[in-house]
């Protein structure tokens, strides 16, 4: 599911930490005092490709020299930058993002453009806030991206790695939501059961035989339950899609990020719930989304799943 970033709007994140020999980085021993050269050097001959980006967001995050040294150690280490800062910039928020939880993406900023499209129609056509549920919710970036971004909004999150939920409570509790501890639509309230509007969930779909080829930041720092999908990387997105039409209100959305080449199967299996599915693509943040619509009363596919607006 990683990708490298670009070091500029967007914070650096995976991968941007390697050895040219594959070998694990060594700690240094810094030597006082750690001027911007120093930490430059010292990212740098670990294999940082954008040393000078990152030594500049340390120093700028660092309150002392000492909490500057330990930050360097932690990302020469291999540490991903957000869990040595402690944050990540996603969809011009800063999110929090504790060590242990799975770091936000730039293409997942993709997916929150398609979701804030589809819930700003939802509110004009209901005239009520919009009921978002952000599922497999991570840090709760998106669902915070979300609210920020709707006028008005119900805003509810779930996951069940603990380390996740607790991050998340941090980040979605500011945006006026609500988060809860379990094994996706498990940990929901039941009252939500059939009055989601728009329900994102980032599942986890690489499959199972490649996580191991993923870069060193994402297989020995994330989760793995926030990374292996299954044999084909569709296990979690196949017990959403079979859910999801019992929790969404009439007309209401579910949309998943994948693969490109996941997609004809994960354009079946919503079909297969029911779902009118749709796939949207980004070209420039290689992202692909499958948005499933449960149709209205007398509504068909034109009408049900049409391309949102730009947010």
């Amino acid at each position: 599911m990683s990708s490298p970033h670009t070091p500029s709007p967007h914070m650096l994140s995976q991968p941007s930490l390697h050895r040219p020999d594959g070998a694990s980085p060594l700690s240094p021993r810094l030597p006082p005092p750690l001027s911007r050269a120093t930490v430059i050097t010292t990212l740098r001959a670990a294999g940082c490709v954008f040393a000078e980006d990152e030594a500049e967001l340390l120093i700028s995050t660092a309150h002392t020299a000492d909490g500057l040294a330990a930050m360097v150690e932690r990302r020469v280490l291999g540490l991903p930058l957000e869990h040595v800062v402690g944050w990540a910039e996603f969809h011009g928020l800063r999110v929090t993002v504790d060590p242990g939880v799975f770091v936000p993406r730039r293409r997942t900023e993709f997916l929150v453009g398609q979701a804030i499209g589809l819930g700003r129609r939802t509110a004009a056509r209901t005239g009520r806030p919009t009921v978002v549920v952000d599922l497999c919710c991570g840090s709760g970036a998106v669902g915070a991206a979300l609210a920020a971004a709707l006028d008005r909004v119900e805003l509810y999150a779930a996951d069940i790695e603990p380390a996740a939920v607790r991050c998340a409570r941090r980040n979605v509790t500011a945006a006026g939501g609500e988060v809860y501890e379990g094994d996706l639509f498990e940990a929901l309230p039941t009252g939500l059961r059939g009055r989601i509007d728009v329900l994102v969930a980032n599942v986890p779909y690489v499959p199972t035989h490649e996580v191991g080829l993923l870069p060193p930041e994402a297989r020995e720092h994330e989760p793995r339950v926030a990374l292996d999908g299954g044999a084909d990387g569709l296990d979690v997105l196949r017990r959403v899609t079979a859910a999801a039409p019992q929790w969404l209100a009439p007309g209401g959305h579910l949309l998943v990020e994948t693969s490109e080449r996941q997609a004809p199967q994960a354009v079946e299996t919503f079909t297969r719930n029911g779902l009118l599915p749709r796939v949207a693509t980004s070209d420039e943040l290689y992202a692909t989304v499958i948005i499933g619509t449960r149709p209205a009363p007398g509504e068909d596919e034109a009408t049900a799943c049409p391309p949102p607006h730009a947010p």
